[in-house]
């Protein structure tokens, strides 16, 4: 099972990560089997890039982060004005929040007073609104009540309306931040534990919604821009997805479910981004940032001109409840100068992290094993950050396997595209040596354990932890030469 925190930082970065890989295929109809599903970009989107759902949610969450109680009225007007600030220069708008924070807004004053007005009157005037714009931003209302759960019930609802008047959008956001918190604080799919958070009436209604989710897939509910299909849909995909075994030797692991029920996500077609985020939200909180592949990590972007380091971040600010992290990045008492070449491809160098403060020239991509400060980051070349904690116990290394290869793959990308690769954690003894050695064994085919020696031989002080080597025992029944 996940750790808590791999958990929390998981919510937004797989919204995120849904958002970006449905955006090409927006309003599309179902795609088959036989057609891809990748972050490709298209029309007005970047590779990688996420759209609305994401950018909405990224103004509750930064409130959310300061530390604010949601449901207070001061923080619902800085959450109305930071979305209408972004609705200004936005690519894409939902019609019905386009329409209220038009209403709302006098000049560039807008508060969340006028903007539940404005939500109050269209319902009124027209009965319909019930689309799936607040239910798509709703994830980081979770977060901000882990330890609160009315309250978040509360908030959910509150900043719902705040655009989408109609009963039906403040319950499904009730339900799934209920189910996203739950997830976050267990690892646990459940979808139904806050029905009793619903009026008497309408628990049964929603039961039944939830019931034929679970019988049918996701194209069953083409009506998606509708809150109602939007949550079945995502639902669908997430539990009628099989959760696939670990099986190292296969090369399947279970983490590769957020990975294959977001793919189905997108497959039901129609609204594909929103029903992938919606989605994506619920997957990570149970299966964690970990389990995002790191192809998407390194890929994601979107307003505010964040990445997907800052949407971790921003998660676990709000978990934090505006209190500052407090890990020291700078390592202090470590020995941090360790650089080598590896022992089979003198492409990939083997560091400390004062590699990658003092980077040797040359180097065209990074990989990090290890925590990173901000001024580590390098924006000049592709740096990814992998989620790896030098630690034994499976709490704090929920997917091992699964990111040890993913790490790898990352390494055998960069090189594809000619790139000298600096592969580093904080000392060089533990995670560097271990992700090396799979590199090194899928490189040429050879014997993780043989890999190993040779690694440890270019970096003396190598040594990797207990769980790592049995790591590699397992990852090396499965040895290919990397293509």
């Amino acid at each position: 099972m996940a750790s808590r925190n791999d958990r929390i930082e998981g919510v937004l970065l797989a919204t995120a990560a849904g958002d970006a890989l449905g955006a090409p295929y927006e309003f599309e109809p179902p795609r088959g089997p036989e057609l891809e599903v990748a972050m490709t970009g298209g029309g007005p989107w970047e590779a990688g890039e996420w759209t609305d759902d994401t950018a909405m949610a990224v103004a509750i969450a930064e409130v959310a982060a300061t530390g604010a109680d949601l449901r207070d009225e001061s923080a619902q007007d800085a959450i109305v004005a930071r979305w209408h600030e972004w609705s200004r220069g936005a690519k894409d708008v939902g019609v019905q929040t386009d329409s209220v924070l038009r209403s709302a807004a006098i000049g560039s004053v807008i508060t969340a007073e006028r903007a539940r007005a404005a939500s109050a009157f269209l319902h009124e005037d027209t009965g319909r609104t019930a689309g799936n714009g607040s239910l798509m931003r709703t994830a980081p209302v979770a977060l901000a009540y882990l330890h609160d759960e009315d309250a978040m019930v509360q908030a959910a609802r509150s900043i719902s309306e705040l655009t989408h008047f109609d009963p039906d959008a403040g319950d499904a956001c009730v339900l799934w931040c209920s189910a996203i918190r739950h997830a976050a604080l267990t690892g646990e799919l459940d979808v139904r534990i806050a029905l009793g958070h619903l009026d008497s009436d309408r628990q049964e209604l929603w039961s039944e919604r939830l019931g034929a989710a679970e019988r049918s897939a996701p194209t069953a509910f083409p009506n998606n821009g509708w809150v109602v299909a939007a949550l079945q849909a995502a639902w669908s995909a997430i539990a009628t997805t099989p959760v696939p075994e670990d099986d190292p030797a296969a090369g399947t692991f279970r983490a590769d479910h957020l990975r294959l029920a977001l793919d189905a996500a997108v497959r039901a077609g129609f609204d594909t981004d929103t029903v992938a985020a919606i989605a994506g939200g619920l997957l990570g909180a149970a299966y964690g940032a970990s389990a995002v592949p790191l192809e998407w990590r390194a890929l994601l972007h979107g307003w505010p001109d964040l990445t997907a380091r800052e949407l971790v971040g921003l998660a676990g600010a709000i978990a934090r409840r505006g209190r500052p992290d407090s890990f020291d990045f700078r390592y202090p008492g470590y020995q941090t100068g360790a650089l080598a070449a590896h022992p089979y491809d003198e492409k990939v160098l083997l560091g400390g992290i004062g590699a990658l403060r003092h980077l040797p020239d040359g180097v065209g991509a990074v990989v990090s094993l290890c925590r990173i400060g901000d001024d580590d980051v390098r924006t000049d070349i592709p740096h990814v950050e992998v989620r790896l904690i030098d630690r034994e116990d499976d709490d704090e290394n929920p997917h091992r396997d699964f990111v040890l290869l993913e790490a790898v793959r990352t390494v055998e990308r960069f090189r594809r595209e000619g790139r000298t690769v600096l592969l580093h954690c904080v000392e060089a003894q533990s995670r560097t040596p271990t992700v090396a050695a799979l590199y090194g064994a899928r490189l040429r085919a050879v014997d993780t354990g043989e890999a190993l020696e040779a690694v440890c031989g270019a970096l003396p002080n190598a040594s990797p932890n207990p769980a790592f080597r049995e790591a590699l025992q397992r990852l090396g029944t499965a040895v290919v030469t990397a293509q």
